[in-house]
């Protein structure tokens, strides 16, 4: 008997560690979409930023090289979210400078 109760506890045990995982799983995908979320709340901010900049200056600010930046971020998070956990992705490299 004293035998049984340690795989009992086990069994027992062992239901809530995947429940653990699933609520991880299921707080970073909530988090990747607020991000999204947050990505795509700036583009009437850039839009605004880049009506208002002068055309006129020596060094312009690439509004549309940012623009597809974040493009791609929101594409990488919704493939994330969209696609099975076991499949690898690649990702084309951000621009990152967005002076000309």
């Amino acid at each position: 008997m004293t035998r049984r109760v340690p795989r009992i506890v086990k069994l027992l045990l062992l239901p809530s560690c995947p429940f653990s995982a699933f609520a991880d799983s299921d707080a970073e995908r909530t988090a990747l979409a607020k991000i999204k979320h947050e990505i795509e709340s700036l583009k009437p901010l850039i839009a605004e930023a880049k009506a208002q900049a002068d055309s006129d200056a020596r060094v312009q600010f690439q509004y549309d090289w940012l623009a597809l930046d974040l493009d791609r971020m929101v594409l990488g998070i919704q493939e994330h979210l969209s696609a099975p956990s076991t499949q690898p992705r690649s990702f084309p490299p951000l621009k990152g400078d967005y002076r000309h």
